[in-house]
Parts: C-alpha cells; sequence; structure tokens
C-alpha cells in the first residue's frame, strides 16, 4: 500500500506543481507581495468554499472543488516558500529557481507523509473527503492563532508542519476524489 501512496502523491503533485508553474509564467512571483498571514488567508478562503459547497450539496460557481483543493496545496507549497525566503530575496524569481523550491517542500511534506503513514497505517483512506476539509480548516485556525501569537507556540508544532499536513490532507482528498486515476 505504501508504494501506492507514494505513486498517487506524486501523481497529484506532478499535476499541482504543473499548474504552478504555469501561473508563475503568467503571473511571475506576485505573490511574493504577501504576508504570510495573506497567504494563509487565501487557503482559508478555498477550504471554506470546499466546506461550503459539501454541506450545501450543491455550487452555483463553476469552479470545481479539485481545483480548490490544488489551490490550497499550492498556496501551502508558496507559504512554506515565503517563511523561507526573506527582503534580500528578490520579488521577482525565475521559474527554475521556483521548481527547485517547489520539489524542496513537496518532497520534505512526502517525507512527513511517510512518517506518519507509517504509525497510522493508511487511516485516511478510511476517512471522509468532508471530515479531512474540517480537520485542513482546523489546522488552519490554528496557524492563524499562531500567526497571531507571533509564531510563538508552548508545546505545539510550528506552522510549517502545519502547512505540510495541509498538503497532504489535500492530496488524500483529491486521491479519494478519484483525481488518480488507477
Amino acid at each position: 500500500m505504501e508504494e501506492q501512496t507514494v505513486g498517487e502523491y506524486k501523481e497529484v503533485i506532478k499535476a499541482c506543481k504543473d499548474i504552478f508553474l504555469k501561473k508563475a509564467k503568467d503571473y511571475g512571483t506576485a505573490w511574493r507581495i504577501l504576508r504570510l498571514s495573506s497567504i494563509t488567508d487565501q487557503i482559508f478562503i478555498k477550504a471554506q468554499r470546499i466546506r461550503s459547497v459539501q454541506m450545501k450539496g450543491q455550487q452555483l460557481v463553476e469552479d470545481d472543488l479539485e481545483g480548490d483543493f490544488i489551490g490550497i496545496i499550492n498556496y501551502c507549497v508558496i507559504a512554506l516558500m515565503q517563511m523561507n525566503l526573506t527582503d534580500k530575496d528578490p520579488l521577482e524569481m525565475e521559474v527554475e529557481v521556483l521548481e527547485k523550491l517547489y520539489d524542496k517542500y513537496v518532497e520534505e511534506t512526502l517525507a512527513l507523509l511517510m512518517n506518519k503513514n507509517h504509525d497510522y497505517g493508511e487511516a485516511w483512506r478510511d476517512m471522509r473527503v468532508s471530515s479531512m476539509t474540517d480537520i485542513i480548516l482546523m489546522k488552519l485556525l490554528r496557524v492563524k492563532q499562531i500567526e497571531d501569537n507571533q509564531g510563538k507556540t508552548i508545546i505545539s508544532e510550528g506552522i510549517d508542519a502545519n502547512y505540510m499536513d495541509m498538503i497532504n490532507y489535500s492530496v488524500f482528498c483529491l486521491i479519494l476524489m478519484g483525481f488518480v486515476k488507477s
């Protein structure tokens, strides 16, 4: 099962990365101007829309929920990048540099997934997409609280671990929704 999960993870991330790089070519790195809290709010908007559509059972905007989960993944990767870039780094970055950064953070996130899968097994496969959406929203509320506390925690994991968890839960949702074709 572990091999299947890795393969599915990589397939989802490949599609997300393709969209990310195409948008980087279209828009550049305009997101570099955003504060981390603004990126968190962008993720929150996407997760809240998913939950709203799930609860109402219908949507009036044609954008599919898969696109919102992809957006969550890509904004979380952007957040991880932004956390580690400084004011000395250029606002406008080359696509090749972005691609290396993207790969770095998704590889770290996959390593976290593998460690958690080792301990928890493939429990996520028996979860509902709606439950994982709620967990993503809970993690967002945690991140917002940590941001409001200027990044300080007493006992909790940091913001980066929460972003990585949100990436993994979004990947799981896409897998369960049939985004990956077996």
